[in-house]
């Protein structure tokens, strides 16, 4: 990538128009940030739920009349537990139910009352009362909030404990939403920190923690704009702005250490920022592209929680690159030499910011004097750390997310140890046409493995619009003896709908739904990757001009993902360290959904420094370096700033570990440590490892290859400077 010379009237024109419209550009920010926050209470009310549970499944077909009957997995669970002296929970579940039915959100209610034997608990001093509801998932959720409190109104004499789908989500919302501001808010000062020890001036610690704030503060209201034409998530603009954040200040800072860097060499400050959008710059637009896209292919996975965190993580990288190359010029074109001002630390400093890393610098002599070794030494730690994603299994999100003393997750517990048969392990089965065989078909069902118990919802429970259906459609309803995300249950699952039956069988419940849901990710998951490789290739072709470079690239971030997806999987499947992240319940599953999110942010990460590394070095080897020469010349120039952006992201998001949400703790954690492996062990070893014993293929193409057979070989200048 060779820098245009500084005589060019573009360059000059550009300049130009920065130093002319800056305060008009740093105001509109202002007001755009103003407005931003005015808006947020309105815009807050736009966002739902979003489901977990993949849409346009079998489980999704079977849930509408499953629903008519109110026998399928309930949206709310209320467990009413005797006092002593109290009543019988047949008695206060019945007038539960009777105050609930009367709310227009509630489809169903089902209670102990019934006589229902699934619905008392072992000892006969609880009962359930399962609410199925109507509207969408963000219409459940707010429902599930007014409709506790009056259950428990209309009980004041019996303990109430809701769990449920739909109060899992609005408990994982809120708590997720406190976990995040507080995450970001003790992160902020840390990364003010680290930023001021590496470049030494308050303004320039500064500006990425401002141009972070405006990105992260304006996507919201351009989130709930598009809220009103598809449904976006609270919980996902709340994971999109943490990492955002994150992403602001590394777009940030690539521009604004080349700026300094350039001017630091003797070059006025207009042309400095010129050389850096110029550079820099044009990483930043390729980087915000690349993870765009490689969001954009993600949602196209029938997952609505998934499809929301995408489009919410893509609107947030669109605005931090925006911020990045508009507000930062305008704001280092007022601020001038004061940009460099003001060091506290400058008496400690044994070397000036804006030179080359010695460190670095003798890192990757040694790395490319034996890249065989050091290659290989850096796939060994790779692949030991992928090891553990071979026991990869996947789940869906549940209230086990939240910590155990959390009131669903506690509440959940306690009706699974103290009832039979727990509302979530009930498989579903809807038979379309059932007739004189539905007997041999329920014996048949009760002789499967992992089966407790099996009965038939009688017809006159169905409601009116049921009711006139001829035939009408046979519920069996089936008690399962496992938990609805163990491998047992989704062998259960499919064996019930392989058992030959009297018409076409529709099988839903819990069970159903997170086998179908995994089912999805995994059958959508190969042309999501093979999407995200193209748009990879495409893009860092345009960037490099060459045919070997991106190759390369994808070969090394897919080894880099694969060892972030096995780290994932030690600590969150297994449990391992997971006392060092405050402690969480293990569900033995990940969520799908969370999961390829935060690797697709992983994936992009790794592009973005792999981006920033190979730009630099083109640009060194256009200027007539060997091969050896320009990796080590880009490297020791660049290695100081990939660690401090890889740290300084590493903070954002290991912040979020603090919170009491698992799936949060997930993204956090998964996202630190894909940034620190790929800025030290990936590009500090592996990339220039690579890239030496490449040679000059790393440039191939066929084009450049006829021009170099006419022009005879390049003579390696700079050998001696390579060490």
């Amino acid at each position: 990538m060779a820098v245009r010379s500084g005589n060019g009237t573009n360059g000059t024109g550009r300049v130009a128009l920065w130093a002319s419209r800056s305060w008009w550009v740093v105001a509109c920010a202002a007001v755009a940030l103003v407005a931003a926050i005015l808006s947020l209470p309105a815009v807050s009310g736009a966002f739902g739920a979003g489901g977990t549970i993949a849409t346009g499944t079998e489980s999704a077909r079977a849930q509408t009349p499953v629903e008519l009957l109110g026998v399928g997995t309930p949206d709310l669970v209320l467990a009413l537990t005797m006092r002593d002296g109290g009543t019988r929970p047949a008695v206060a579940s019945g007038v539960v139910a009777r105050a609930l039915a009367d709310d227009p959100a509630v489809r169903t209610v089902h209670s102990a009352a019934s006589g229902d034997p699934w619905l008392l608990s072992r000892d006969g001093r609880s009962g359930l009362v399962t609410v199925s509801l109507s509207g969408s998932d963000a219409d459940r959720k707010e429902a599930a909030l007014r409709l506790v409190p009056k259950a428990r109104a209309a009980a004041p004499g019996t303990r109430v404990d809701a769990s449920g789908a739909s109060w899992a989500t609005a408990e994982i919302d809120q708590q997720g939403g406190a976990d995040l501001l507080k995450a970001e808010l003790w992160a902020a000062p840390l990364i003010l920190l680290l930023l001021l020890l590496t470049y030494g001036s308050w303004a320039a610690a500064a500006l990425p923690l401002a141009v972070a704030v405006l990105a992260v503060v304006c996507s919201a209201p351009l989130l709930g704009l598009l809220a009103h034409a598809t449904d976006v998530s609270a919980f996902a603009v709340n994971a999109a702005a943490a990492i955002g954040f994150g992403l602001s200040i590394d777009f940030t800072l690539f521009v604004l250490a080349r700026y300094r860097e350039e001017h630091a060499k003797g070059m006025p400050r207009t042309r400095a920022l010129e050389v850096a959008l110029d550079t820099s710059g044009r990483c930043v637009v390729c980087s915000a592209v690349v993870i765009s896209s490689c969001l954009v292919a993600v949602a196209a996975i029938p997952v609505p929680l998934l499809r929301a965190l995408a489009l919410a993580g893509v609107a947030v990288t669109l605005l931090a690159a925006l911020a990045a190359l508009t507000v930062l010029p305008a704001a280092l074109t007022l601020l001038g030499d004061r940009v460099d001002g003001a060091d506290p630390l400058r008496r400690l400093r044994r070397a000036p910011i804006e030179g080359a890393s010695r460190f670095w610098r003798d890192l990757a002599r040694r790395v490319t004097a034996r890249p065989v070794v050091a290659g290989a030494g850096a796939l060994a730690v790779l692949i030991m750390m992928t090891w553990p994603a071979m026991g990869l299994r996947l789940g869906a999100i549940d209230e086990r997310t939240l910590p155990s003393t959390a009131s669903a997750a506690a509440a959940a517990e306690a009706v699974r140890g103290r009832f039979e048969v727990p509302p979530e392990q009930v498989q579903v089965v809807v038979l379309e046409r059932p007739d004189a065989g539905l007997g041999n078909y329920t014996a048949a069902v009760t002789r499967l493995p992992h089966v407790g118990a099996v009965r038939v919802v009688p017809t006159s429970a169905a409601g009116p619009g049921q009711a006139a259906q001829k035939p009408r459609p046979a519920v069996v309803l089936v008690a399962a003896t496992v938990g609805p995300d163990t491998p047992q249950a989704a062998r259960l699952v499919d064996e019930l709908r392989r058992t030959p039956a009297p018409g076409p069988v529709l099988v839903g419940g819990r069970a159903a739904q997170i086998t179908d849901t995994t089912d999805a990710v995994r059958g959508a998951l190969p042309w999501v990757v093979v999407a995200m490789c193209l748009f990879l290739l495409a893009a860092l072709t345009v960037f490099t001009r060459s045919a070997m470079a991106p190759l390369k690239a994808l070969v090394v971030a897919v080894v880099s993902l694969a060892a972030v997806l096995g780290s994932i999987v030690w600590i969150f499947q297994y449990g391992h360290g997971a006392d060092a992240l405050g402690g969480f319940t293990l569900a033995g599953s990940l969520d799908a959904s969370l999961l390829l999110f935060t690797l697709a942010v992983a994936f992009g990460l790794s592009i973005d420094y792999e981006i920033f590394l190979l730009g630099r070095i083109r640009e060194e080897f256009d200027r007539s370096l060997d091969n050896r020469a320009a990796i080590v010349t880009g490297i020791s120039r660049t290695g100081r700033l990939m660690t401090s952006a890889a740290a300084a992201l590493a903070i954002s998001t290991a912040a979020i570990t603090t919170s009491h949400v698992t799936i949060l703790k997930l993204m956090g954690a998964g996202i630190a440590s894909a940034a620190i492996v790929d800025a030290i062990l990936v590009r500090g070893i592996l990339v220039p490892a690579v890239m030496a014993l490449l040679g000059p293929a790393n440039w191939w193409k066929p084009a450049r290859i006829s021009r170099q057979r006419r022009r005879g070989p390049r003579t390696a200048t700079s050998e001696a400077a390579a060490g």
